[in-house]
């Protein structure tokens, strides 16, 4: 019990003060082999693609059972492992600092850090919505949802998130070779964030004032917008966060070539490249908040009886 909400506190502490290794970081190590793994076992079916799922995600399952049984501080470097708050925060600023320097070629390229999406032509309003969107998105998926996971099922519950959401961005996309052998790694990663994106909405709504929001009107946004979104999950928090900071997000995406029109997320004006550096101090003061639910949580899911 102590452990893990001990070890989720420092591992918290250590994603907001120890940058990510430009080489080496065991995430992008867990990716090279799963793509190893899906150049042996790949075909154009589901069977298929549930047996990559089991074999990657089981994998890292069996990787936290072992560091489960160690010192918090092992819990802690789990914990900062998978942990993205950091990261996303200094790409959102960084960002900012390229808009307010009007280098928008720059800027573009910067965005692929951060999103998927064809950054050719966009203006700066257009690169302000979508690092919003991604910030909002990835509060659950980098943030929320693996500290809720670690809370529940601890080093287990971190890893195994973390390569659930990994796979999805891997094989994920509904793109023709993926829509069969992705589907069950697509799938697995909508369970696992059903709970932690709603709770994403409600803790974005909590600390909405840190940027001049109101609570009630980020949570009535959130539950009003939140199912609009193509993704059973994403649009809570990028509705949560669109009420905090009084913006509307959504729009016309295009994704190498295929063109999704999303629906309008919020009330408010068209982002702005400011509202970025109010993203990221909204991001701050709910990686804050989940860190101190989170382990609450492991005591409560993990006391004694």
């Amino acid at each position: 019990m102590r452990r893990v909400a001990v070890g989720l506190l420092l591992g918290a502490a250590l994603d907001a003060v120890v940058p990510d290794p430009r080489r080496g970081h065991p995430v992008a190590g867990f990716g090279t082999a799963a793509t190893a793994l899906e150049r042996r076992i790949y075909a154009d079916d589901r069977a298929r693609g549930v047996l990559y799922a089991g074999v990657c995600v089981g994998s890292a399952v069996l990787a936290g059972s072992v560091v489960a049984r160690r010192s918090p501080l092992a819990i802690a470097g789990a914990t900062w492992t998978v942990l993205g708050a950091r990261s996303l925060r200094a790409e959102a600023e960084a960002l900012a600092d390229l808009l307010a320097a009007d280098d928008l070629p720059a800027a573009r390229q910067r965005l692929t850090h951060l999103v998927g999406r064809d950054p050719a032509g966009l203006d700066a309003a257009e690169i302000a919505r979508a690092a919003v969107e991604s910030v909002a998105e990835n509060t659950c998926d980098a943030i929320v949802a693996p500290l809720f996971w670690g809370a529940v099922a601890g080093v287990p519950g971190l890893l195994g998130y973390r390569a659930a959401n990994t796979l999805d961005a891997m094989v994920g996309s509904r793109s023709p070779r993926y829509l069969r052998f992705g589907w069950a790694s697509a799938r697995l990663d909508d369970l696992l964030n059903l709970v932690p994106a709603r709770l994403t909405a409600l803790l974005v709504a909590a600390v909405a004032p840190v940027v001049g929001g109101s609570s009630p009107g980020a949570l009535r946004i959130a539950v009003r917008d939140g199912h609009r979104h193509p993704s059973p999950n994403s649009g809570y928090g990028e509705a949560a966060y669109a009420g905090a900071l009084g913006l509307r997000l959504g729009g016309r995406n295009v994704y190498e070539g295929r063109v999704e029109e999303r629906p309008g997320l919020g009330d408010g004006r068209p982002p702005a490249p400011a509202d970025l550096r109010r993203a990221a101090r909204l991001c701050a003061a709910v990686t804050a908040a989940a860190a101190v639910g989170a382990a609450a949580l492991a005591a409560i899911v993990r006391r004694p009886r």
